[in-house]
């Protein structure tokens, strides 16, 4: 696959702007609320909801895969906006709607309305949650300090289900499901609102000048970048390394629960085991930050996604017992969230930060849709198999692709820049 030209990547320049940081620490809190209350509250409140609506649960399970691919969908449309515009008025507004659609949520009666609240809610969050929070901090911060700005927000936010998933049931047991989602609304609204009206904003010309040069760029320009970008075959593998991991991760995900309890662990020791994929997210972003000092970013990502298909093999064998269901579980946690990281890393290292939105919305689309799929994919397999070793071992062998993916793309050379830059 042919490559092209691309642009130089930005300079590494020291400094920053104070403001900056306090960008970070908002979209902390409010990726923590976004996805702790639009997300994770989902699964606690999954099986009241499909009582109170006289549906399956499978029903009520679609309705965030409609949600999720909702956000899919507009990622790419989100990505054009924050480029153009900035992040204050979308994400304000987004968390304005969001905030609106839990109370909406909370007064459903039919599954169709269901459904309709939650495609709302997939779309509002592709306007507040990570991929617009990270553009956000790529346009404010030079190289050298984006890394540590974005895991501030990713180890932050990594906590949200264990705020969230707790405090749901709390309120769902005390008030109902419904009197939980009007809970969660006022903390929705009262906590991000206000932080992404007053806290975010373009970044100064200062900034500017540090991250793009003294002219700013012109919109030809970044379309340029834009079109040099869907013309590179880094991008495409790029593409194809990320849906075949965020595959698997989607996929253990849901059916990891449903495994160890058919391995005869207890439905909580299940649980606890599969919760600790979103802890270990943290370990993996930390690890990549601390290695990426030494270590190219690729070698590093193309390790864990290696590290978490030999987990994958290993469980028919170790998960028999509860040591070795947590240890199977830790090596393939150690990459459910870095993505999240090395994803801005290699996007903006590679075309900069002009059209880095609108480049990383077309990358989120197919990969949240991947996402979004794989999980019922694998549950027709698990049917149609008989039994979990198939389901296994077509999780493995896609961490296998993505951790052979990666290695390719850093083995592409760079093409020469063009005359277009960041």
């Amino acid at each position: 696959m042919p490559t092209t030209t691309t642009v130089p990547a930005d300079p590494t320049v020291g400094g920053h702007h104070a403001h900056g940081w306090r960008i970070v620490a908002a979209l902390a809190i409010t990726s923590t609320v976004g996805y702790g209350t639009l997300y994770y509250a989902y699964a606690v409140l999954l099986r009241p909801m499909a009582v109170a609506l006289d549906v399956s649960t499978t029903a009520v399970t679609g309705a965030l895969t409609a949600s999720v691919l909702a956000g899919a969908v507009m990622a790419i449309p989100v990505g054009r906006w924050l480029d153009h515009h900035g992040g204050r008025a979308l994400m304000t507004a987004g968390s304005i709607t969001a905030t609106a659609l839990l109370v909406a949520w909370s007064q459903v009666h039919t599954i169709a309305q269901l459904y309709a609240v939650m495609i709302g809610i997939g779309i509002t969050g592709a306007m507040v949650l990570y991929e617009p929070a990270f553009a956000v901090i790529v346009s404010w911060f030079t190289p050298d300090r984006r890394a540590t700005a974005l895991l501030a927000v990713t180890i932050v936010a990594g906590f949200a289900s264990t705020i969230f998933m707790p405090l749901t049931g709390l309120l769902a047991e005390h008030l109902g499901w419904r009197g939980a989602l009007l809970v969660l609304a006022v903390i929705h609204g009262v906590i991000t609102v206000p932080l992404h009206a007053l806290t975010i904003r373009r970044r100064p010309s200062s900034v500017t000048t540090a991250l793009a040069g003294p002219t700013p760029p012109d919109p030809a320009q970044r379309r340029a970048i834009i079109k040099a970008a869907m013309r590179d075959a880094r991008f495409w593998i790029l593409a194809g390394t990320f849906i075949a991991q965020g595959a698997a991760t989607s996929t253990m995900t849901v059916h990891l629960v449903g495994y160890l309890t058919s391995r005869g662990h207890p439905a909580t020791f299940a649980a606890t085991a599969t919760g600790l994929l979103g802890v270990l997210s943290v370990t993996g972003r930390l690890i990549l930050t601390g290695a990426r000092r030494r270590l190219p970013i690729t070698t590093i990502v193309a390790a864990v996604f290696a590290t978490q298909a030999g987990a994958v093999l290993a469980i028919p064998l170790l998960a028999g017992t509860r040591a070795g269901a947590v240890i199977t579980v830790v090596g393939f946690g150690l990459g459910f969230g870095i993505t999240s990281l090395a994803t801005p890393a290699l996007l903006a290292d590679r075309y900069g930060t002009t059209a880095y939105a609108t480049i990383a919305g077309r990358l989120a689309a197919p990969v949240t849709i991947a996402k979004a799929t794989a999980p019922l994919a694998a549950a027709i397999l698990l049917h149609t198999a008989g039994g979990y070793l198939p389901l296994l071992t077509a999780v493995a062998i896609s961490c296998v692709l993505a951790a052979v993916g990666i290695t390719t793309r850093a083995k592409i050379p760079a093409p020469q820049p063009s005359t277009a830059h960041t």
